[in-house]
């Protein structure tokens, strides 16, 4: 079956408010095998409303609202759900005893608007709501020829999250035919979305079962496979084929096949390899450094790092000589390595990084512009340098630069 989610309220359409419940309702309707096919949001207006939900109505076997079932003026969900069904609202004296005993407990006077949310649309069943004042309603049956069922939940979080899991989530299942969701995450470092996917599209594009997404960012893409079954063996069987064949096409490019972190990757293999690991950085600015040390446990190979932003830095704390800045510049080749077999020798780390490079938005220049990058990686066996133009603000390109640092020790290491 699939579902369609609408959450209601003008403030969703401000750039300070987030629909987070959609996020939460996707995740549980995929662990009963539902998909999820449409999403929409709608400001407060009646009219608006009642489009939304003929349209759902007619595209999607369940279909589920959050929000707008307060007790103001611009709380018109019920309304506007009963207007797009064609039927009538009734006052619920049960619900409405529920609200006011709920006031009384807590020694406050009931405002008469709070009325409003004892009216339930006809036919629909009142699912209690334990953490507020709004309940949540229930509407099975045939719409325009169509069997479809209708779910109305309160917009806080906390008081959707409690509904759902006690009155929506068993009720969904027992109408519900067998079916399990399975999913896989293929993470690539440092290609190109484009490059990607011509080299993996003619394979996926054989496993017509498996829907296949790709996500592109800052250094790193991302392919996820996804398959409905009557079994989750059989679905992830079904995952698992595609993903293999894409990732045996990708070899190393590939870094994580169950969703991991790069940082969590080098974590491991510095583990693996009984290895530590030691960072001077420049332009990232200590982001490199942060990343490796947000990994739980990465004390262990982790020895630190320096920032090393001024060139007085980079002499004091990474020993780069003052006269190799002066020839070649803060930002070449020569002063990354400097940089690497600096930090290395002072920490006696197994391997240190470095990176220098302009992240702009000024800075640059012709020879050295905005988003060149130097990289390099010291060990026992030598220096490894790499350079590279990125494009992006300066945000994106740091990011970019301690990608590629972090991909140069997962290949070192491998």
């Amino acid at each position: 079956m699939n579902a369609e989610i609408i959450a209601v309220g003008s403030e969703l359409l401000t750039p300070f408010r987030a629909d987070t419940n959609s996020l939460y309702l996707t995740e549980q309707l995929n662990q009963l095998g539902v998909e999820v096919i449409f999403k929409s949001v709608v400001g407060d207006d009646l009219k608006q409303i009642a489009a939304a939900t003929q349209h759902a109505i007619f595209r999607s076997e369940i279909v589920i609202f959050s929000g707008g079932l307060g007790p103001t003026e611009d709380d018109l969900t019920r309304e506007a759900v009963a207007e797009a069904l064609g039927v009538s609202l009734r006052r619920d004296a049960q619900v409405l005893a529920h609200i006011e005993q709920r006031f009384a407990t807590r020694g406050w006077k009931m405002s008469p608007n709070n009325a409003k949310q004892a009216d339930v649309i006809e036919g629909a069943t009142v699912l209690p709501n334990a953490n507020g004042t709004a309940a949540g309603q229930w509407i099975s049956g045939r719409f325009d020829n169509r069997e479809r069922t209708i779910i109305l939940l309160p917009g806080p979080p906390h008081e959707l999250k409690g509904l759902f899991e006690c009155e929506c989530r068993e009720r969904l299942r027992a109408k519900l035919p067998p079916a399990s969701i399975a999913t896989r995450v293929l993470k690539i470092a440092m290609l190109g979305e484009s490059a990607v996917d011509a080299r993996v599209a003619p394979i996926y594009k054989r496993y017509g079962s498996v829907q296949t997404t790709i996500l592109a960012g800052a250094g790193e893409i991302q392919l996820h496979f996804r398959s409905r079954a009557q079994t989750m063996e059989a679905a992830q069987a079904r995952v698992d084929e595609a993903a293999d064949a894409v990732e045996e096409e990708l070899d190393d490019a590939v870094y994580s096949r169950n969703g991991e972190s790069l940082e969590q990757i080098v974590g491991y293999w510095l583990q693996m390899r009984n290895a530590t690991l030691a960072v001077a950085e420049s332009c990232t600015g200590g982001l490199l450094a942060e990343r490796i040390s947000s990994v739980g446990g990465s004390s262990r190979y982790f020895v630190g790092g320096a920032v090393v932003y001024s060139n007085a830095m980079k002499t004091e704390l990474a020993g780069v000589p003052a006269s190799m800045i002066e020839r070649h510049g803060a930002v070449s080749r020569e002063v990354a390595a400097a940089l690497a077999e600096g930090v290395r020798y002072r920490s006696e780390a197994t391997l240190g990084l470095g990176i220098t490079g302009v992240a702009g938005p000024t800075g640059g220049s012709a020879e050295k512009p905005v988003g060149l990058v130097f990289h390099a990686l010291a060990s026992d066996s030598g220096t490894e340098v790499i350079e590279r133009n990125f494009p992006g603000d300066r945000q994106r390109i740091r990011w970019f630069a301690s990608t590629l640092a972090l991909d140069m020790v997962r290949r070192k290491l491998m």
